[in-house]
């Protein structure tokens, strides 16, 4: 059974990872049991949280836990901050979570967390009293050894620490363990800021090998120039590669002759937008249909539909950001032999140098950059090569691939367990 019997642009992105999991187990031989079990976060907590602002007034904040699977072991996911957070969005999340730790060898089960706001419109001290309040209101079901948050949109270092500092003065004795992607002075770890880009950077270099192209000298654009976007922009320039455009949240720049990153960094703002400095900048949409080797969609959801796909001309798709491709733009990319590395794998290097941080917290023992980037690695070009070979020999599309190598460990893990 492939994802070519799936349709379903129509689907939300919750709906259609739930069509993927349901093929997945069913090509690894589990029943209806497992596919009912997993389909779903075993927990979802909804919280409110009373925030006073800064002018006095009181503002009620929603948000939201979602833990996946804990069979394997305590959950682990990011917390974002936006105001299009909605309870199917974080499930989903949770449960690519699950498939980036079961891809990768992770001892976690996917979480994921976020609360509906507009961080772009509150003051440094109403963000941290919204971080505090939030850990308040979900201290009961988190901690080192039960479910362990990090960064993600539009939260960051600082935003961890106040969230460390809060559960630790509940528990009433310091807990480096109970988030990651801290500062490095509070127990974070080397090479975590920039973890998720250099990980995209590690497959697309695996991916780049198997369809004979080289990095230094490719043509790449980049959807997105956030924290993901605009370090792997970084990252690939100083690799010889032409980063030929770049999106925000104002338009796209493109140029066939290459941009010039570091000037373009120079000049981003402090929510990394820099595109409306240019009067010739294009439409996101537009940037996705130029003239290049390899596309990576930085940015949101939905990005590749059934309307562009057959419009795109790269060689290969990385997806850094979070479901940016639909499965029918799936089928139409695979059928004209784009190579698609899907986002639970090239977007894993967070949550793998987020485990690093956690095991060193645990340890007391730090590492050094030197270490983690090497360690990052070797776990993501094995994790690569096992989801392309599954894919290769089993005739089915890398996402596919993904998904049922990313589940094999959690379904034997609830089997062992007697779950189900």
């Amino acid at each position: 059974m492939s994802l070519q019997t799936l349709d379903k642009e129509q689907l939300n992105v919750f709906q259609r990872t739930q069509q993927v999991i349901g093929v997945a187990l069913k090509n690894l031989g589990y029943g209806q049991e497992m596919q009912e079990l997993l389909k779903e976060p075993l927990r979802l907590l909804t919280v409110r949280i009373p925030v006073r602002m800064d002018n006095g007034s009181v503002k009620v904040f929603t948000g939201y836990r979602a833990q996946h699977n804990d069979a394997v072991g305590p959950t682990k996911g990011g917390i974002r901050f936006h105001p299009e957070v909605t309870e199917e969005e974080v499930k989903a999340l949770s449960i690519w979570m699950s498939i980036k730790c079961g891809i990768t060898g992770l001892p976690y089960g996917g979480g994921k967390g976020g609360i509906q706001c507009d961080p772009r419109s509150m003051s440094f001290r109403e963000l941290e009293r919204l971080s505090r309040g939030y850990v308040r209101a979900i201290s009961q079901l988190v901690g080192p050894t039960k479910d362990i948050p990090a960064p993600d949109v539009f939260t960051n270092s600082q935003v961890m620490a106040w969230m460390m500092d809060e559960y630790s003065r509940i528990r009433e004795f310091d807990s480096p363990g109970f988030i990651t992607g801290k500062p490095l002075v509070l127990g974070g770890s080397a090479g975590r800021e920039s973890s998720t880009a250099k990980g995209v950077t590690i497959v697309m270099r695996e991916a780049a090998n198997m369809a004979g192209i080289s990095i230094e000298g490719a043509r790449v654009i980049i959807q997105g120039f956030g924290n993901a976007g605009s370090f792997l922009a970084k990252f690939l320039y100083d690799a010889g590669a032409k980063v030929v455009g770049i999106s925000d949240a104002y338009g796209a720049l493109y140029d066939a002759d290459g941009l010039e990153i570091y000037d373009l960094l120079d000049k981003r703002d402090s929510f990394g937008t820099v595109t409306n400095l240019f009067n010739n900048r294009i439409t996101n949409r537009e940037l996705l249909v130029q003239e290049c080797d390899i596309l990576v969609p930085a940015a949101i959801e939905n990005q590749i539909t059934e309307e562009n796909a057959s419009s795109i001309k790269a060689r290969i798709l990385v997806e850094a950001a979070n479901g940016p491709t639909t499965l029918k733009a799936t089928e139409i990319l695979t059928q004209r032999g784009v190579l698609i590395v899907p986002d639970v794998l090239a977007s894993a290097g967070g949550v793998i140098v987020s485990y690093f941080e956690w095991v060193q917290n645990n340890q007391g023992y730090y590492w050094s950059e030197e270490e983690v980037e090497e360690k990052l690695e070797k776990i993501l070009i094995s994790s690569f090569s096992n989801v392309y070979r599954t894919a290769e020999q089993k005739g089915i599309d890398m996402r596919l691939s993904a998904y049922m190598v990313g589940l094999r460990r959690m379904a034997e893990a609830v089997k062992w367990r007697g779950w189900v």
